[in-house]
């Protein structure tokens, strides 16, 4: 991903807002902090998932399988295009992190027991014990990350965040 490691100083944005009128200095200064900060924060955390042999998104699949785990009963287990939807990914990409995840035996693909044509996905007994290792120092630097906000200012990032996803998915439907 290519990001500005030195954002724009002010009044360079002041100087492109005389050229280009639709600039607001405030919007594209909020947007380039924004990005270099998720940019910073997955750089950060491909390094720690990268410590336990994983990526964000073979993460990502595990916490879905973890979840359905403990709420689900074996019939209604997630099948790969549950994965794929509820991850946003393709049918292709969670193809892909479901091979890596089983070679590494932290998962394991079988047969519906209702319905033999549907395959469902699980997390191993290694997979399951692997990752609520790994979870307790995740959740450590993700307090770490987060440590200079207040409850309150989580809160209102939090806010501010579904503000901007909304303002997102508003331009990505124009």
């Amino acid at each position: 991903m290519f990001t500005l490691r030195e954002l724009p100083k002010y009044e360079a944005l002041l100087d492109l807002a005389d050229r280009y009128p639709e600039l607001e200095v405030a919007a594209v200064e909020s947007c380039l902090t924004f990005l270099s900060t998720s940019a910073d924060l997955h750089h950060l955390l491909d390094e720690h998932f990268a410590q336990h042999n994983l990526s964000m998104g073979k993460f990502t699949v595990l916490m879905l399988l973890y979840k359905a785990d403990r709420e689900l009963t074996p019939e209604e287990f997630l099948t790969p295009s549950d994965c794929a939807t509820m991850a946003g990914v393709t049918k292709g990409t969670i193809t892909g992190l479901l091979d890596g995840l089983e070679r590494q035996d932290w998962v394991k693909r079988r047969p519906h027991s209702a319905d033999g044509r549907r395959t469902i996905i699980a997390l191993t007994p290694s997979g399951k014990s692997r990752l609520e290792t790994l979870l307790p120092n995740h959740f450590r630097l993700i307090s770490q990350i987060t440590t200079h906000l207040s409850e309150s200012e989580m809160e209102t990032l939090q806010e501010l965040l579904n503000k901007m996803r909304a303002g997102t998915l508003e331009a990505t439907e124009q």
